[in-house]
Formats: structure tokens, sequence, C-alpha cells
């Protein structure tokens, strides 16, 4: 194996606080490393480490010689007045250094300069820099290339410092959150790039699927210290479970013996000084031991919304536009109680905007939202929460509430809600200032939801948000009693919380489909490969027409009064069936089943897959017609 990058003792700490300590690991050639950590305990440090652009404590870091390595940050930073393809001659990589010593040379007329340039030229392949710029463009939908950097959304600054490292073609590829801001077709489009080409990779994301598809190892901070992992996401869960399981086996056995120790410390306290050292020190290791703290699973936080009631929001005939580019038209919509919404779909199609029409923030140039007398909304917002800084995270939320209701009279004070969402005693005295970008962004969540909405409306919710602290806020969110309405690009968050999709597809065409983003993208793929194969088809013979008649546009038709109804049904019966499914799914995974009980399930569920695909199919008809 090829050594591209080894580490050996790296600590560090800011003032009290020690991030890590003693770090040691190696990246070499093909592995594709995720890094994961709770947020504030490292992750971005130890990348900006890796890059030059931290110091340490103590330690080494050592890359193998004439390495070309790519860093994609968190949040990248342009001049604002340069363009788009300026900006992939402005980056900090080898390439564009060469490119600009040899313009600078061709303009002096230097030639012993220009000569050796010329050669580093050839041997880096700059010659076609600017072409494989606009075509790594071009393949991540950027495609005005005189642009201005200053009048690019979140999203397309994003992609363009993506261009500027895969430009480059590193060897080693550093990525901080390369999913943030990017929409589904992007993030899809960088798994299957990444997957298919031979780049050496490490990145921070919070993105499961991505790590699940991508990573073939996994690290670990945790409690300052790193876990190796050789395997993808699934793969980590697993065996960080038996570490924790074995971890917390260890505490137990250690309490165990501390109590027998202890008396034997107690016993003629006169004669200590003869005890033997060697078994006072291992005491108090062992005290140590017992002390530390026990893993334990996520605890289901109940929390009592208020009470909601059956009209929640009816949408008539909404029409939203920006110039030239639809976003509503003549939108109609119903929201049910306890509905669980995703609202999904590429930059710029009007995801944001439809949530701050529903908000109020916005009015759409014609028609009305109606919104029912009972509906508390609790908005989070991409744009984040301004905090004063100086004010200490516990104070924060106490301004808005002091406890939140669990139902039964029982109730949670707000230190004890923090530390559900991982704000320890000691950081909730912390200054806000003291905190991480990502802490900052579950101060604000933590400040929405101790509110007790009702209905609950999450715009980005997942961005800088670690693992643990979304699979918190996944559990959350499924036993939440009130109403969700989730705008994400992370696949796996939206499989595990919503129940059907709102999906924008731009220039005001919508999707309303009954199922979660995997469902979506299967029958999308479906319908996909459908039409490849009826154009794959030979021509048939085509009879002239004798005369020709002008064909006038079909009158959009409405459900009759029996496709009405048998739609209603279907939509009570598609998720029945789900849940016989599922059940049946479990049953026969349990083990416990006798050879006839698996084989009348089997064929069971054969069966009821082939009845669910024809009644979403034909569900899936009749909404078309009902839209």
């Amino acid at each position: 194996m090829v050594s591209f990058l080894q580490v050996e003792g790296l600590t560090k700490s800011f003032g009290d606080l020690v991030l890590f300590e003693d770090l040691t690991f190696g990246i070499f050639e093909g592995d594709r490393i995720g890094l994961i950590a709770k947020n504030g305990t490292g992750k971005t440090t130890l990348l900006n480490i890796l890059t030059g652009k931290e110091d340490y404590d103590s330690g080494n870091v050592v890359y193998r010689r004439d390495l070309r390595v790519g860093y994609l940050p968190q949040d990248p930073h342009y001049p604002s007045e340069i363009s788009v393809l300026e900006a992939c001659f402005h980056s900090d990589n080898k390439i564009a250094d060469v490119i600009s010593a040899y313009e600078e040379a061709s303009l002096s007329g230097d030639s012993s300069r220009i000569e050796q340039l010329i050669e580093q030229m050839d041997h880096l392949k700059a010659w076609d820099y600017e072409q494989r710029a606009k075509q790594i463009l071009s393949q991540l939908k950027i495609n005005d290339f005189d642009q201005k950097i200053e009048h690019l959304s979140g999203g397309q600054l994003k992609r363009v410092a993506l261009a500027n490292v895969l430009i480059s073609e590193p060897q080693l590829l550093i990525l901080d959150e390369p999913t943030n801001h990017l929409d589904l077709e992007m993030i899809e489009w960088l798994e299957e790039y990444l997957r298919h080409n031979n780049i050496t990779l490490l990145m921070v994301t919070h993105d499961r699927y991505f790590l699940d598809r991508v990573c073939n190892t996994i690290l670990e901070i945790d409690k300052k210290s790193l876990y190796s992992y050789k395997g993808n996401y699934g793969y980590y869960l697993e065996k960080r479970q038996e570490r924790i399981d074995a971890q917390n086996a260890e505490i137990a056995r250690a309490n165990n013996l501390l109590r027998t120790e202890l008396e034997w410390m107690r016993r003629q306290p006169q004669a200590r000084g003869s005890k033997a050292k060697y078994r006072i020190d291992a005491f108090y290791e062992l005290e140590k031991k017992a002390k530390q703290e026990r893993e334990v699973g996520n605890v289901r936080l109940d929390v009592k919304s208020s009470y909601i009631g059956s009209k929640i929001f009816e949408a008539k005939h909404l029409s939203k536009r920006f110039g030239d580019k639809k976003i509503l038209d003549d939108f109609n919509y119903v929201f049910a109680r306890y509905e669980k919404m995703g609202i999904v779909g590429n930059n710029g199609t009007g995801k944001s905007t439809f949530i701050k029409i529903l908000m109020g923030q916005q009015q759409p140039d014609s028609g009305e939202i109606e919104i029912g007398e009972t509906v508390r909304f609790g908005y989070y917002s991409q744009d984040g929460l301004l905090f004063d800084e100086q004010m200490r995270v516990i104070d924060a939320v106490r301004n808005i509430a002091e406890e939140v209701s669990l139902g039964d009279g029982r109730r949670l004070s707000a230190s004890q809600f923090l530390q559900y969402f991982l704000f320890t005693p000691e950081t909730q005295y912390n200054y806000i200032y003291k905190l991480s970008g990502g802490e900052k962004r579950r101060l604000y969540l933590c400040t929405v939801l101790i509110k007790n909405p009702n209905f609950l409306v999450l715009d980005e919710p997942t961005n800088d948000l670690d693992i643990v602290t979304l699979n918190i806020l996944e559990e959350y969110l499924r036993t939440f009693k009130g109403c969700v309405i989730v705008v994400s690009h992370d696949r796996y968050f939206m499989d595990k919380v919503v129940d059907h999709l709102l999906v924008f597809k731009g220039n005001a065409e919508l999707k309303d489909f009954p199922g979660n983003y995997s469902d979506y993208r299967e029958w999308k793929k479906m319908i996909e490969e459908k039409c490849q194969q009826e154009l794959s088809k030979p021509n048939k013979e085509i009879k002239p027409k004798i005369t020709p008649v002008q064909e006038k546009s079909p009158r959009k038709r409405r459900l009759s009064f029996k496709e009405k109804r048998e739609f209603e049904e279907l939509e009570l019966l598609i998720p029945q069936l789900e849940e016989e499914k599922a059940k049946l799914e479990s049953e026969l995974s349990s083990g416990t089943l006798s050879s006839d009980e698996l084989i009348e399930k089997s064929n069971r569920i054969g069966d009821l897959i082939n009845e669910i695909d024809t009644k979403t199919m034909r569900w899936l008809e009749l909404s078309e017609i009902a839209q």
C-alpha cells in the first residue's frame, strides 16, 4: 500500500479545552475515509491542521512527497468581483499557480523562466486546464462562466468551489461538508463521481447515504480519542455498538470491583501507610475507570405539543413568479392533521419561497393561504437565528421558556432539554461566541422546539448538524404529535421522517408523491427506464393521413364520482398494505418461523408487493387527473 499521509500523536487544544489528543492514523492510496464526530469536537479543526490552515500543539503530520492534495472548505470564499471562470484560476493549487507564473513570465519576456515553466505545464497537463474547468462546471450545472461571484447563490458558490478542487485532479481529496447547500441532483452526481474515479478521500459529512455508498473506512473522534472502522457507514454502526456494549460492560465490572476495593481501602485507615502501593495505585485507576460516562442509547423525548385542530392550512389558487421565473401557478392544497411532508427539488425551484409564503414572510402574486386557529408554528429557517454572542447558552433558551411540558403533569427544565440535545451542564454555561457553527445551529433548533409548537416548519435543518444530533432530531420528529414540513437535501433524514413528498420540478410544476425519498427515486428510475424502452423500440410503420385535420388540445378532464371514490379508497388502502408488508418482512427476518410458515409468508409478501405496485400506479394515474 502506498502511504499518502501519516499523522502521529496529534494534539490540539484551545486554552483549557482539549479537542483531541494523541491522534494517530494513516491515509493510504485507495482509502475513502469518512470522519465522524459530534459538533464542537474538532472535525473542521483537524482538516484545517492537515491542510496547513491551523497550527497544533504536538505531534507530526507527514505527507508523501509531491502528493497533489485538493481541499474543499465548508464555506469557500472568492473575491466578489471576479467571474466564475476567473475563480478557477484563483485557486490554491499547483496548476493554477504555474499557469499564473507562466502568464507573468510571458508578459515580462523572461525566456529562461518561460522554458522552465513550459516543462512544468507539460508535467501537470496544464494546457487544457481552462477546457477541463468548463467541462466540470458544466457537469455541475454552472454554464454562465462570465457570471460574477457576488451574484451566485450559496449552492452555486459551493459548486464552483467543488469544480475548482476537481479540476486539479488531486490524488488526495479532503472535503469538509461537501453536500451542504447542494441539491439532490448534485449530491447524487458527486456521489457517482467519487465512486467511479480513482480518488483517495478524507471527508467530513453528515450525509449518511453518501458515507455508506462512497466510504470504505470510518474514523470517529469520541471523547478526544480516535476509533477506526474498516467498512462503510452501516458497518460502522454495527461495530460502534459492539464497542459501546463492551465499554459499558467494562465500566459495570469496574464498579463491582470498586466496591470490593473500597471496603479494603477503608479497613484499618491507621495502617494506610503499610498498604501495598501498587494496590492503592490500582484502586485509583479502577475508580477513574468506574467513573467514566456510560454510553446510553437515544432517550425518547415524548414532548407534548399544543393541541391542533382538524383545520391546518389550505392553499387556494396560489401563484408566484419572479420576472419570467414561475414558482407557483394556481397551486391548491389542503394540509391534513398530523401530516409529515418532505419538500425536495433542485436549487432555485422555489422550495424556500413556498415556505416563506406559508410563514407570511412573502406575499403570493395571487391566491391565499388559510391557517387554522389552533396552529402554532415553530419555524427553523436556513438563515438561522442571530444570537447575542455574549449571552450564555442556558440564558438564550430560558429567555424563551423555563421548561417544556411532557404531558401528564411532567415537565422538563430548560437545562434538561438542552442536555437531551447534547449540551452538557458545562457547555450550557459557555458564552455563545465559544460555540462551533454546528453547536449554534443545534442551539437554534432548541429555541424553536422548546416553544411547544404543534406545526414544525424546518428549512434545511440538517446543514451543519452532526450525525448524533440528526439521530436525536429524527427520533423527536417521528414521535412528534403535530404537523411537520421539512425542506432538506438529506435523503437519509427524509426517509426516516416524512410520509410523503412535494416535489418541486421547476417552472411551477409540482408533484405530490405518496412515499419517502427512496420510494420516489425508485419510482422515477422505473419511469425513466420505461421511457428508454419505448424510445428504443423500432419505429412502427407510419401511415399517411388522407386528410390533414387540425387537432384541438383536449380539455383537462376531472375525476368522475366513481374515480374520486376509488382514489380516496386507494389512499386508505395503500398504507394498510405497506404496513402488512413491513410486518411480514419483520416476521420473515425474525428466525422464529417454521418452514411452512416461511413458505406461506414468502408467497404472501410476493403477492403483496405486486398488489402495492398495481394500486400505487393506479393511484398515480388518478392523482395526475386530480391535480
